[in-house]
């Protein structure tokens, strides 16, 4: 790959330079550090809020402890089971 390629590929995981030395040494901040301060500030401190736990069928069978695939399994059985029983009587008659 060529460096102008890779450059290219790699710019949106590198994120830009927003302070360059003159600007950290002269003790000043530019507009740009400043507006990333202001973003970083508004942001949520302390822990993570728990999670809801789900409720009705999906927090039944489908998370927690007792989580299983029987209730799919149990839905495909049925919907066979009668898409037999209308075709057995279809063809019957």
């Amino acid at each position: 790959m060529f460096a102008s390629a890779s450059r290219r590929a790699l710019g949106s995981l590198i994120p830009p330079k927003i302070a360059s030395p003159a600007a950290v040494s002269s003790g000043g901040t530019s507009a740009r550090t400043q507006s990333v301060i202001d973003f970083y500030s508004k942001l949520p401190k302390g822990p993570q809020p728990a999670a809801q736990k789900a409720t009705g069928l999906r927090g039944k069978y489908f998370e927690g402890p007792n989580a299983s695939g029987a209730p799919i399994l149990a839905t495909i059985f049925i919907l066979f089971g009668i898409g037999y029983t209308i075709d057995y009587n279809n063809v019957k008659s």
